[in-house]
């Protein structure tokens, strides 16, 4: 597949959009007080390197084949850490890192939904439309884990 100039442009504006999830999960697993935030982190640190390959793979002349995980956000039930009621200094640092992410996955996700019609190949409008769900769960997760810990 050769790729217009407007395309390998979306392209990597997108894995520059990964790269700063990637970078911020990294540095927010260090950061986080709670182990069950650490472990999320990292996981979802994993899944946007997993993602920022996939759109080398393009700039590369193929399409990786996809198969949309669509039920990690669904069946995320993390451990609460800290009680409702809780106020302390490690669950206030822990809420805004997770609102962050929040806010970070949401923007990335409309990335996706726009630049999805910049492409007309079908493979590649799957691929993306599929890591848009992705990142849409990782929002998931995060909310889950702000709601089982008393911080939404």
């Amino acid at each position: 597949m050769v790729l217009q100039e407007k395309e390998k442009a979306a392209i990597k504006d997108l894995q520059t959009q990964e790269q700063t999830c990637i970078k911020k999960y990294g540095k927010y697993s260090t950061d986080a007080k709670d182990p069950v935030l650490k472990d999320l982190f990292k996981s979802l640190q994993q899944k946007e390197e997993q993602h920022y390959n996939s759109l080398q793979q393009v700039l590369d002349g193929k399409v990786p084949s996809c198969n949309c995980n669509d039920s990690d956000g669904k069946n995320y039930e993390p451990k609460a850490t800290y009680s409702p009621t809780m106020d302390s200094e490690d669950k206030k640092s822990d809420n805004f890192l997770v609102t962050d992410c929040i806010a970070t996955e949401k923007l990335v996700s409309s990335e996706y939904n726009t630049d999805v019609f910049v492409f007309a190949d079908a493979a590649l409008r799957k691929l993306l439309a599929d890591i848009q769900i992705e990142e849409q769960n990782h929002a998931l997760m995060l909310y889950k884990y702000k709601t089982a810990n008393g911080m939404a």
